[in-house]
């Protein structure tokens, strides 16, 4: 899981704790800014802290845009500072942009740049807060197997900034996935030009491609991964560049210090938990009980819990069994006395899977074989396709083990956890092949000849769940069709089932599939085939392996189902990623585990029922 690492200056606070009325002068039309900066250990920056903080440069603008007001560096900073009563701009430029001499381009040296509006009232105190994110455009080059597999080594990827030879980086081998970043901040127009040499290994002839990447712009990521390949008997080298990509891994902020709620993150607010912090001055909090106090009717009854000393100066509390969707303010308490004025934060909602028991189904029309959504069902959450199965989907002709007159996901009647019916996928054997029984959130694409089948996998999905519930009954026997030695399974060996769940952001463009259901997969080729605890778009992933009937072995846990053979199964979310949010949901229940790999037990039958995402 990669930890996103922010910079924290606390400063550029443009107030005192307290002042009297000799300290600012209402009668000249002016008001105090008062300056304390300091910054937190927890830097990644090339320079030192001390450097970082000392070299920033503050500038402050009218904010009609008439001029500039006030420059300084931090050491130059008078406190107090006095500004006459008007509206204000201020600039916050730190890191390697306000170097005596800066460097056009480096794989380590950052440059940042925040800026807030003010207003300064005569006789008040202001005080602002900067937020500073990183100001270079950055490169980010990745070589796939591919070159190293048709080039000779000593290829390499030289990245130039406007044509000057001075801002120029260079990607070998042991750079490829390394960040580069340029100063872009001032230039016209700025673009990247790159150029590709390397000696091909089949012939050793020299191979060169240049291209330009134009309107750069600061505070962008330019991923690009460099693919060899071979079309139409022509020698193809492709660069793709991904300009959506904010940086975000390092902010600056620049606050005041003071004794307060500090905000929490949106990523720390989640359906039924949140983490809320507050800042506390040494001088208030020491021998004081400090707590947090939170309700949902905006402070007209409190619930408190103890705050948490994170590190030095600031406290948090991990408030839990929160409702979804809920707004709730929050406040900090030193020895029972509420400090300073409450925030709010509203939980993210915690939505489920519609169908869940699969309740609306329907034929398909002319065919033997249920779709599992009813169209004419009248309810919403079964009107529309949600489940898919390797059936096919019917309306629009597609067609999968039905066109062989084989039915892998049927409907139960006889056995059942909720509602009137379960969902049974059973797997089966097709013109000498492995059919697995299969139930999909997603939908069925199309068969591959007699040898396989494409699936779009996922549906579009917001909410970040903790944990699936699923409730499964298995029957199984010996493998008995095996098409791949390299599993470690053999015919010795029960067939046994999987079923996965994982969130994430996957881009339909990337991984093939479509808009609604973005990952592809072709039973056929191993290499479209999505590992989720590697991949690098899930953010979440769990999964469970069902042996035979009987029991089940649930993360090492012996689990015995019940004298019908049901078994409930929760499958925690593993969260590889705490600062996203998903744009889909994929799960996929597989009565046989290889059945990509055509190997199982023909007659494996596995039932589904009462699929619920849990929020806890």
């Amino acid at each position: 899981m990669k930890k996103i690492l922010t910079f924290i200056i606390i400063g550029l606070g443009f107030a005192a704790a307290s002042c009297t009325k000799a300290d600012v002068s209402e009668s000249k039309g002016e008001g105090m800014l008062s300056v304390d900066m300091s910054i937190d250990s927890q830097t990644r920056a090339a320079v030192g802290e001390d450097e970082l903080l000392n070299t920033a440069v503050v500038n402050i603008y009218k904010a009609d845009f008439s001029g500039l007001v006030r420059s300084y560096t931090y050491s130059d900073i008078p406190s107090p500072m006095y500004l006459a009563a008007d509206k204000y701009r201020v600039d916050v430029l730190a890191g390697e942009a306000v170097a005596a001499t800066p460097e056009g381009a480096s794989w380590d040296s950052k440059s940042y740049k925040g800026s807030q509006a003010f207003e300064i009232v005569a006789g008040q105190v202001t005080t602002v807060q900067v937020v500073a994110n990183v100001n270079n455009a950055v490169t980010k080059a990745s070589f796939d197997p591919t070159v190293a597999e048709n080039f000779n080594e000593g290829y390499t990827l030289t990245m130039t900034l406007s044509d000057e030879a001075a801002s120029t980086l260079v990607y070998d081998a042991s750079k490829s996935g390394a960040e580069g970043y340029y100063i872009v901040a001032g230039l016209f127009e700025p673009s990247l030009t790159w150029t590709f040499t390397g000696t091909l290994a089949k012939d050793g002839s020299s191979f060169t491609k240049t291209g330009v990447i134009e309107n750069v712009e600061p505070g962008k990521l330019y991923n690009m991964n460099l693919k060899y390949t071979i079309k139409d008997g022509d020698l193809v080298f492709s660069l793709s560049v991904d300009r959506s990509t904010e940086i975000v891994d390092d902010t600056i902020i620049f606050e005041p210090v003071s004794t307060g709620l500090a905000p929490s993150s949106v990523y720390e607010i989640w359906a039924t938990r949140a983490t809320i912090h507050a800042d506390v001055d040494a001088s208030e909090g020491e021998g004081k009980t400090i707590k947090f106090a939170y309700s949902t009717d905006e402070g007209s009854t409190w619930t408190y819990v103890d705050a948490v000393n994170d590190s030095e100066g600031t406290y948090k509390a991990e408030l839990t069994g929160l409702a979804p969707q809920t707004k709730y303010t929050y406040a900090l308490c030193i020895d029972d006395v509420q400090i300073g004025e409450p925030m709010t934060f509203t939980t993210e909602a915690a939505p489920n899977f519609p169908n869940a028991s699969f309740e609306y189904v329907s034929k398909v029309t002319g065919n033997n074989y249920y779709k599992f959504y009813d169209p004419n069902c009248g309810v919403e959450e079964g009107m529309k396709m949600f489940w898919g199965s390797g059936n096919g989907e019917g309306p629009d002709g597609v067609n999968g083990s039905a066109n062989m007159n084989i039915v892998i996901t049927d409907v139960d009647t006889s056995t059942k956890i909720d509602g009137n019916q379960s969902v049974v996928a059973q797997t089966s054997s097709m013109v000498g092949m492995l059919a697995a029984g299969n139930l999909f959130a997603g939908q069925f694409v199309g068969l591959v000849g007699t040898s396989g089948g494409i699936v779009n996998f996922g549906r579009p999905w917001t909410s970040r769940p903790t944990a699936m519930r699923i409730w499964c009954k298995y029957e199984t026997g010996l493998i008995n069709i095996l098409n791949n030695n390299n599993l470690g399974v053999s015919k010795s060996d029960y067939d046994r089932a999987q079923i996965k769940v994982a969130i994430g952001t996957w881009d339909y463009k990337k991984y093939g599939g479509s808009k609604e259901s973005p990952v592809q997969i072709n039973t056929t080729d191993e290499s479209t085939f999505v590992d989720y605890y590697t991949d690098p778009s899930t953010i979440a992933n769990g999964d469970v392996i069902i042996y035979k009937e009987g029991y089940s072995i649930n993360k090492g846990e012996l689990i015995t189902a019940d004298t019908t053979g049901w078994i409930e199964y929760v499958i925690p979310l593993e969260y590889h990623n705490l600062n996203a949010y998903p744009t889909h949901i994929v799960v996929s229940c597989a009565a046989s585990q290889f059945g990509d790999y055509f190997t199982g037990y023909d007659k494996t039958k596995l039932w589904i029922d009462a699929v619920e995402l849990i929020y806890e």
